[in-house]
């Protein structure tokens, strides 16, 4: 379990980022105290930032991708969310004290409905997407990519705005990610966490 320091305490309120040191390990139950509007996501502990406000291409991407999938999943089990929406990571134990990592997918979709509760997703996701941002690469490429394998997100798509591609990620053998080709405009894909869904990438880049 992380060394989490004593100060602040979890219950103790914030009310401003630079009350924080980046440096210490906080837990979900830190950051349900945290009452400032940046926003932040927890990885195995620490702080990291998100990005300002996407660009209007990106939540116009973000928007070309909702639609036909909610569409897609009217009747079905499964239900479909996007940023803001936080996403619980726990090891063993569920207590918000013993959660380190949480994150706000730009977009996922939960079949299980055992894992969603007032506050978001408590679990992995069936499937994740991530829409690229100017600094956010590593980031996304990263450290995300190792938590959504980790925890067993099926299908983890990654969206570059600015080459206009989609990997898909899908989980294998032995719990690890394979990579699909990297597709591009003129090109559609389809899931294997939403059998029988097709998306043209033309339509998903359109603006």
């Amino acid at each position: 379990m992380p060394n989490v320091k004593t100060y602040p305490k979890p219950d103790d309120k914030v009310y401003s980022l630079n009350e924080l040191d980046e440096s210490l390990t906080y837990s979900y139950a830190h950051y349900l105290n945290w009452l400032f509007d940046d926003r932040l996501e927890l990885i195995k502990g620490k702080i990291h930032k998100m990005s300002p406000a996407p660009s209007r291409f990106h939540q116009k991407i973000l928007t070309n991708l909702f639609r036909p999938i909610a569409n897609f999943l009217n009747g079905k089990p499964c239900d479909i969310y996007t940023a803001p929406f936080d996403v619980r990571f726990p090891k063993k134990s569920k207590a918000d004290k013993d959660i380190y990592t949480v994150l706000q997918p730009d977009l996922c979709v939960i079949c299980d409905k055992n894992k969603l509760d007032d506050r978001g997703c408590l679990g992995a996701p069936d499937l994740v997407v991530e829409i690229l941002s100017p600094g956010n690469n590593q980031k996304e490429l990263l450290y995300k990519y190792k938590i959504y394998e980790e925890f067993g997100v099926k299908e983890y798509w990654v969206i570059s705005p600015s080459e206009q591609t989609v990997l898909i990620y899908t989980l294998g053998e032995m719990d690890r990610y394979y990579p699909s080709k990297l597709f591009t405009l003129s090109e559609e894909v389809s899931s294997s966490v939403l059998p029988g869904f097709v998306l043209k990438l033309d339509d998903v880049f359109e603006d």
